[in-house]
């Protein structure tokens, strides 16, 4: 059986295309401007007739023979004849005379007299104004203009309508109109001759590519950006977000919007300081509630820059990338510091043996022994929420390898922890607050360093109170001391912690405030609401 062709269906060029294309606008513009011509003469139009009709009508409502008449017995037999005298003299179409129940007084029909109008007078008795419409009455389409008569003590008595009747006026507008058809049509061919030359330009341009050519690249490009893994946002110099991949809505939708400016001072900065050969790696920034990673590099066109691209990545997913890596690292340097203190222990038992100093090398002995017990001890009998627990403990062997003294208040106790409250942000905030106050003690006071922690869980806030004999906090950094990227210590990536807690806190729905310890430095006060759940409660009670 013979094989059939299907024929390739037929597609048209681009040049085709855009010619087509091209000449509907021009069309389509053409038509327009016919209408909006039309449209232009209409309303000039009405408005010289109308302003015209007004002007009699208003004539007519201060013609002080007419308001005196509606204090008659018959107003209809002297308004009739003033109202027709005045319609000769203006060429109106007609003159009407209306009372306030919208009755003639009269007309160029001496039969519709005693007639109700055959328009509303609403605007004219109910707001009191005058108006200028275009509407079809029993004279046929026509121009009118309405106003009230209003006697000497300022009362609305009746109303006065004037119309012009547009037939003979409309056959002279539809001369013009025909005219401007004529016209539109001698456009239109130059229109087609300009889209050919414009088209054949464009395809020029375009490097001779066809749509389908188009689309495909265009979709290329967008399929690899949206497989990159990291987020990646496009801004302008003017701080717009100009493109996002999937990853970056997924991650930064609250803080970042295609087609809106950027809210973040530390970005703005960014993209006012970035030059030709800006490539910066591992920046981090802090977007809504999380610390991101970020590189940037500018976008350069006829070597300008036009913009910068970003690409971010969760701190926390770096950290659960590396997470292994950490606990090693971390159980590595916690040997190393106990290594060390311990390696000191030993050295001087081993001394004091040799000296035979028995008894002294039993009281270093015991006197270690207790140190490390009466921690652990009360610790885990003080707090009893093992995230804030551990996170105490290993607070206290950071400061051990730091030559810190941190102290925890003997009469501080956590047991009422609800269920609810989310311990892990709890200890991102103390976790923060510690080491800040180490830093800044061990840099003003070396060797003489102290921290002090004190917290309780009595009534219906859990506080914690940190403090330190550090420098304090200078009264002019204070109000910006929360602020992302604002910080009292010298060095790269700086300013974070601070405003990492605030954000935290208001995830618990906490405060934080700033003053002066005892000690000498800053002291950095948290509360935190407990929001008992039902559980929590009754466990709460039932401990009680």
């Amino acid at each position: 059986m013979p094989m059939v062709h299907t024929p390739k269906k037929a597609r048209i060029s681009l040049l085709t295309q855009m010619v087509l294309l091209i000449s509907i606008v021009v069309l389509i513009s053409m038509g327009i401007g016919t209408a909006l011509f039309s449209f232009i003469l209409d309303d000039i139009l009405d408005r010289y007739i109308g302003q015209q009709a007004m002007t009699v009508a208003k004539l007519s409502a201060m013609d002080e023979r007419i308001i005196a008449a509606f204090e008659t017995d018959d107003p209809s037999k002297t308004i009739q004849p003033i109202a027709e005298t005045i319609r000769m003299e203006t060429g109106a179409s007609y003159v009407v005379i209306g009372n306030k129940d919208g009755i003639r007084y009269s007309h160029y029909d001496p039969k519709q007299i005693g007639l109700p109008m055959g328009t509303s007078n609403d605007p004219v008795f109910l707001e009191n104004r005058s108006v200028i419409y275009r509407g079809t009455g029993i004279s046929g389409p026509a121009i009118k203009a309405k106003t009230p008569i209003v006697n000497k003590q300022g009362e609305t008595i009746g109303v006065s309508s004037v119309g012009y009747v547009m037939s003979d006026v409309e056959k002279k507008v539809a001369e013009y109109k025909e005219r401007v058809v004529a016209l539109s049509l001698v456009l239109l061919v130059i229109g087609i001759i300009g889209a050919i030359i414009i088209a054949r330009r464009v395809k020029r341009l375009i490097f001779g590519l066809e749509p389908e050519e188009i689309s495909f690249l265009f979709t290329e490009k967008a399929a690899i950006l949206e497989s990159i893994r990291d987020a990646t946002v496009a801004v302008d110099m003017q701080g717009r977000v100009v493109s996002m991949n999937k990853r970056a809505r997924s991650l930064l939708q609250e803080d970042l919007t295609v087609g809106k400016s950027i809210a973040s001072p530390q970005l703005s900065d960014i993209i006012h300081s970035v030059n030709r050969n800006t490539q910066e790696m591992n920046y981090k920034i802090l977007l809504g509630h999380e610390i991101f990673i970020t590189d940037y590099s500018p976008i350069l066109s006829n070597n300008e820059i036009r913009g910068v691209v970003f690409t971010f990545r969760p701190e926390s997913e770096i950290e659960q990338l590396t997470e292994e890596i950490t606990k090693i690292s971390s159980f590595s340097d916690n040997m190393r510091a106990q290594n060390h203190e311990y390696l000191n222990r030993l050295n001087t038992i081993y001394g004091l043996l040799k000296l035979k100093e028995y008894d002294k090398a039993t009281e270093l002995i015991t006197d270690e022994v207790k140190e490390r017990q009466d921690i652990l001890a009360f610790i885990m009998s003080s707090v009893k929420e093992p995230f804030i627990a551990a996170c105490l403990l290993g607070k206290i062997n950071r400061s051990k390898e730091l030559k810190v003294l941190l102290e925890i208040d003997q009469d501080s106790y956590l047991g009422n922890v609800p269920d609810s409250l989310d311990t892990k942000v709890l200890v991102t905030i103390l976790g923060n607050l510690i080491d800040n106050a180490m830093e800044a003690a061990l840099e003003y006071k070396g060797s003489d360093a102290m921290v002090h922690v004190s917290f309780t869980d009595l009534g219906g806030d859990i506080i914690f109170d940190i403090e330190d004999n550090g420098h304090g906090v200078s009264k002019e950094l204070e109000p910006r001391i929360f602020e992302s990227g604002v910080t009292t210590k010298s060095g790269e990536n700086r300013g974070l912690g601070l405003a990492i807690v605030k954000n935290a806190i208001e995830v618990l729905e906490g405060q934080i405030s700033l003053g002066k310890s005892d000690l000498g430095g800053a002291r950095f006060t948290v509360v935190v609401p407990k929001k008992w759940d039902e559980v929590s409660r009754e466990e709460a009670i039932h401990h009680v």
